[in-house]
């Protein structure tokens, strides 16, 4: 569903991502984590086309990204970190844009929002501009946004920021349906023990080289991830 092949992206002399390759396939939950400046940020732009990269190939469900952008988009869906809405619409009309966009049909959406909106208990806020929402309110919008057009592959930048704890398991509840329903879902985290819980394959990137890859399994065998992702920390790159 992903293909990372050999990327690399610099930002002057510094390369932010180095030489990455990474198969996410579909049905997999695939967690990314590294330390704050690691490059996880930088990849994950790259593979919704938001970044140029001058090394490599991207490919979405087997199209380049460079080769049919907006092809591969219609595929993704992307959550940021930090959700830049546009604030002056409604909860509601945010997502009847995005929908839009999707050409989402009416039923379709109507299904769609009512039951996320009810998941993530945001239905009585719809109406409101999203200028009044707290972070946690708009984290919930660009989420149900993202849900909309029934993705085949889900890039997600630390999904679980702001969130309180009843969100934060519903999501993972979705991620696990959808990747059963044979999408894919590429999330960083800092949240190590959610990672560990509901991964089925980890990737971990240190000045933006990948230095351990795999199944859950393979990748912290008999420690805890939190435990491997010190030790690797600690290894010189």
């Amino acid at each position: 569903m992903l293909r990372i092949e050999h990327l690399t992206k610099s930002y002057g002399n510094v390369k932010a991502v180095d030489d990455l390759t990474l198969h996410i396939l579909p049905g997999q939950i695939y967690g990314f984590i590294g330390h704050n400046g690691a490059g996880k940020t930088t990849t994950i732009k790259a593979c919704c086309g938001i970044l140029q990269f001058e090394a490599g190939e991207i490919y979405i469900d087997g199209v380049s990204i460079k080769d049919d952008p907006i092809g591969c988009k219609r595929k993704i869906a992307y959550v940021p970190d930090n959700p830049d809405l546009y604030e002056y619409m409604t909860g509601i009309r945010y997502l009847n844009f995005v929908a839009d966009i999707f050409e989402v049909s009416a039923e379709d959406r109507a299904e769609r929002i009512r039951r996320y909106a009810d998941m993530f208990e945001l239905t009585s806020d719809l109406a409101q501009p999203i200028s009044a929402y707290s972070h946690g309110m708009k984290q919930k919008l660009a989420l149900i946004g993202a849900l909309l057009h029934d993705p085949k592959l889900i890039i997600m930048d630390e999904p679980f920021v702001g969130l309180d704890p009843k969100a934060a398991y519903e999501v993972k509840q979705v991620m696990r349906e959808i990747c059963d329903n044979g999408s894919a879902i590429f999330f960083s985290t800092h949240v190590l023990e959610v990672a560990e819980k509901l991964c089925d394959q980890v990737a971990i990137l240190k000045k933006g080289r990948l230095i351990r890859s795999g199944t859950m399994e393979e990748v912290k065998g008999d420690e805890s991830l939190e435990e491997v992702f010190l030790e690797l920390e600690d290894v010189h790159v």
